[in-house]
Order: C-alpha cells, then structure tokens, then sequence
C-alpha cells in the first residue's frame, strides 16, 4: 500500500434527533455527548473571533453558559484569557470536558454541572457570560416565533434573569445565536434589565447574530423591540446544508416563501433540505405543496 495514501475517513455518528423536541430533552444530551467527542453550534470560534475579543480582558472572569463539547474555552484559554468557568447540565459533557481540558493542561479552566435556569453563583460574581446556541435549544418547541408559548418565555426569562444577576454592575453577556433581534429584543428589553442592546452579525450563508448586552447601560432607545431587520441574503454553501445548527433557524417560514419556489425545481439540495428542516422542527405540509414535482 502506497504509505502517501491515506485510509477513508471514519464515518460520522449521526446524532441529529427525529425531532427538534429532542433537544430539550437531559438524556438525548448525555446520549449524544456519549457518542460525539466535539461539535461547534454555529461557527467555530475563528469565525467571530474578532468581535468576542472586543469586549474580553485578559483579567476578565468568563462564564460559559451551555459548554456542551465546544472548544470555546479552549480557543479563549489560548488567547490568554484563564479565569473561565463553564457550565453544562450534562454530567457526561462536564465529565468529558474536565478529561480534555486536563488533558491539554488546561486546569485553570473550571467545569460544573449545573442548570443555566437555576445560576449556582452569587450576585455580580462574572465579568462577561457568554452563551453559543444554548438560549436558541429553549425556542425548538416554541409554537409561534413571534408569540412564543409561556412555557418557552418562562424558561428564557429565567435564563436571562440568572444572566443578569451574575453578572457585575457593568458586565457583558454575549450571546451567539441564530434568534434575530425582532426576536430576541422582546425578551432582552423585559423591564427588569438594565442592559444596553446592541448586534452585529457574521457567516457566510445565513448570519449568525453576535448580540452584546452590557449591564447598567440602558437608554431610552432600548425601550421598544420594533426596529425594522433586513432578512440577510442567504447563499447557501454546499456543507451549511447539512449543517445540523439550520434546525435552529427561527424565522425559516418567511424565507421559505423566497426561496422555495425558484430553487425547488433547480437545486434538489436545497429542496431535500427544506423538507428536513421543516418535518423536524415546524410543519411541513406548506413546503410538501410547493416542493412535489422535485426530488427529496
């Protein structure tokens, strides 16, 4: 055998549930985290790099909120910042994690089981948290984006409320997040909060929303949520299609309506994964209507 060659790649688990529900379930995180050593939900650090160090000291205390088996940590952890606390409700990701980071000398960096619902910190205890696709797991079974179920406003009104009392008087959250600000501001705006809004996006396809939310730096300005968002201009890459992070997209119907008719009889890619996306997560009867003539 030619030793410059080399052997086929090892073949991916399928770890995707049947249902986007699933997510919300404890044990299909500890069954996946069993099976899959390392996923990145919504771009890997390279790709926002530039905007998280904007607002991170080297001194900065971090709480990672949803570790899960991202490299998150590790990435900052390079970039000098050490005093990092991650959190995840998975005893099998915590496990894992602690394994890894010990692994790589990386012992500075503390891991806990614990629920981001439920914050086992004291008040203004963190300078910075930081969230990536965990708020957007609370939204899968949400009903209606714009009017969500109050089960689902509950859990991410005490997921924010938790967020905001750890947080020191003048400290950041980050959240990366596919949720877009007609979205999210409803819930950033809540009252309560005496955090400043702002946005930016990065991606190549669809974008990804890097919020910044900076504690005790409300204005005025941040009292309504009905700031008018441009849908971005999505070209879609070959692997963001299989990209399993898309399950998360909130406002899938509105672009559905531009894209299904023009592309479903042309790109049998992009139809099979319109399918996918909607008989997961939403309803996919009006897709099935626009979509018969071309193959899944």
């Amino acid at each position: 055998m030619d030793p410059t060659q080399t052997g086929p790649e090892p073949q991916k688990t399928d770890v995707a549930p049947a249902t986007a529900s699933a997510y919300l379930d404890p044990h299909y995180w500890d069954q996946r985290f069993t099976e899959e050593e390392h996923y990145e939900w919504f771009k890997d650090y390279s790709h926002f790099r530039h905007l998280i160090l904007q607002h991170i000291k080297p001194d900065s205390s971090i709480l990672e909120v949803g570790c899960g088996n991202s490299q998150l940590c590790e990435e900052l952890y390079r970039d000098g910042i050490t005093d990092l606390t991650c959190i995840d409700l998975s005893s099998v990701a915590v496990g894992k994690m602690k394994q890894r980071l010990s692994s790589k000398g990386y012992r500075e960096i503390k891991v806990l089981e614990a629920d981001m619902l439920d914050l086992p910190f004291e008040d203004e205890y963190f300078d910075v948290v930081i969230e990536k696709g965990t708020m957007d797991v609370l939204f899968v079974d949400s009903g209606d984006p714009w009017n969500p179920k109050r089960e689902t406003a509950s859990k991410v009104m005490a997921m924010l409320q938790g967020v905001h009392r750890v947080l020191k008087p003048h400290g950041i959250f980050l959240s990366i997040t596919f949720g877009q600000p007609h979205f999210r501001r409803p819930f950033f705006n809540a009252p309560e909060f005496t955090w400043s809004i702002e946005w930016r996006t990065f991606g190549d396809g669809f974008h990804y929303f890097f919020y910044i939310l900076k504690k005790g730096q409300r204005s005025l300005d941040n009292s309504g949520y009905a700031e008018k968002v441009d849908v971005p201009s999505i070209s879609l890459l070959h692997e963001e299609l299989d990209d399993e992070a898309y399950l998360f997209r909130t406002n899938f119907d509105e672009i559905l309506l531009l894209l299904v008719p023009p592309y479903c009889a042309t790109d049998s890619r992009i139809n099979r994964f319109l399918i996918l996306y909607l008989s997961r997560v939403n309803n996919c009867y009006r897709a099935e209507a626009m979509c018969t003539q071309s193959p899944i």
